[in-house]
């Protein structure tokens, strides 16, 4: 079973991401920051990360910076999922090492379309 981390800092987003990917058939961790997170990914590395943008602590963008800097850090697709949508944001993202970006509200159809767009999943 593929592993998905969500992060972000709101409990109720990541309620429903984990929802959504569970019915993908992905097991699930949490974090509410980034730096949470990096802590999860150097316990074992999921091959996918749902990231939130504005976080405390540490936001999604130094997040991924930091991810893609870890020995292992290159392997898991990265997702982000924010309200920041204007370019500028996304190329920043798609620069730092994100794969893909989804809007938030977002929806099991969307996550599992870009999932697929990354390779995650096959198209059903």
């Amino acid at each position: 079973m593929k592993t998905c981390l969500i992060v972000d800092d709101s409990r109720v987003i990541r309620k429903v991401a984990r929802k959504i990917l569970e019915e993908l058939d992905f097991e699930c961790v949490e974090a509410g920051d980034g730096s949470e997170a990096l802590e999860a990914c150097r316990k074992q590395m999921p091959d996918a990360i749902l990231l939130d943008w504005n976080m405390p602590v540490m936001n999604g963008l130094d997040f991924v910076k930091a991810l893609r800097r870890e020995e292992t850090g290159d392997q898991p697709v990265v997702v982000f999922c924010t309200t920041e949508n204007d370019m500028a944001h996304i190329t920043e993202a798609l620069r730092a090492g994100a794969d893909e970006y989804v809007m938030k509200p977002f929806d099991g159809d969307i996550i599992e379309s870009k999932f697929q767009q990354t390779g995650l999943l096959r198209a059903s």
